[in-house]
């Protein structure tokens, strides 16, 4: 298992390696555009050829994309719907070009359209996004915290968009902090086997590729997206102890933290302290 953090590639998608590094990561997650909106910074050959001898150069070799926040592939405007696949399918072969492991995305909200529709929409949504796709990065459909009619936010959800789909291209991005706002329990050794071992049951512990490793300031069912410093929130470092030592996890998932700046450091060192003294 490989620690890391979403960092910035401000000034260049070829800094995000060296900013990796300074803070202890093993892996790393980026943006390759604005998450805001705007047109994405063309990865030409020269950008691509140093980010990956950057990556080299501080021994990395595994990065994910996280797409950007204003995808909606259940939005009631179908202009909004295409964008989504356009866009989710740009990062998947950006990510090809740079080799990155995962594209993560949050398929949207059903607020416009109604559950039933919502999910029949962000199914095609994905079928179009992965058509024709020939590249090496994966997708990632990201658990949601539960807030408003965001879609994903239980693991029948999740395993409905999976089975809906049916291709080999398509995981799961868990969010410890999101999962725990949906009512999932985290906390010790005893509510992490019972969750995993729910998420094996309704959807496979295979599909699970990757997660974010967050604290929580909401306490569990509180169905808002609120990240925390490892201890420093609900979940608890017995919590993310119990995580980083759960066997069941396929050899090469890794935790990626999406704290703060200021600490995130500290959040890697204590996963890593956590690994050395396994449980």
């Amino acid at each position: 298992m490989k620690f890391g953090a979403h960092v910035s590639i401000a000034g260049g998608l070829q800094n995000a390696p060296g900013n990796a590094a300074a803070i202890g990561c093993e892996t790393f997650q980026i943006f390759t555009r604005s998450p805001q909106g705007g047109p994405a910074p063309k990865l030409l050959p020269k950008i691509v050829d140093t980010f990956l001898i950057e990556c080299a150069k501080y021994k990395l070799t595994d990065w994910v994309i996280h797409s950007p926040y204003y995808i909606n592939l259940a939005s009631s405007l179908e202009k909004t719907r295409k964008n989504s696949i356009r866009i989710i399918r740009e990062e998947l072969e950006r990510g090809t070009l740079i080799n990155a492991n995962y594209v993560m995305f949050h398929p949207g909200s059903a607020k416009d359209v109604g559950w039933k529709k919502a999910m029949k929409l962000c199914l095609q949504g994905i079928k179009k996004v992965l058509d024709g796709y020939q590249g090496t990065t994966k997708l990632l459909i990201e658990m949601s915290a539960g807030a408003g009619m965001v879609i994903g936010n239980t693991f029948e959800e999740l395993a409905e968009l999976l089975d809906g789909v049916s291709s080999l291209d398509l995981g799961i991005c868990f969010d410890t902090a999101h999962a725990f706002a949906s009512g999932y329990d985290l906390r010790d050794i005893k509510a992490v086997d019972a969750t995993f071992t729910a998420f094996d049951k309704i959807i496979g512990l295979e599909r699970l590729k990757m997660s974010h490793c967050n604290d929580s300031k909401i306490d569990i069912s509180g169905r808002r997206d609120r990240h925390e410093h490892l201890g420093k929130g609900f979940i608890g470092l017995n919590g993310f102890k119990a995580i980083v030592n759960y066997k069941k996890f396929d050899r090469d998932f890794s935790l990626y933290c999406e704290t703060e700046p200021n600490d995130v450091a500290k959040d890697i060192a204590i996963l890593k302290k956590f690994r050395k003294n396994a449980l």
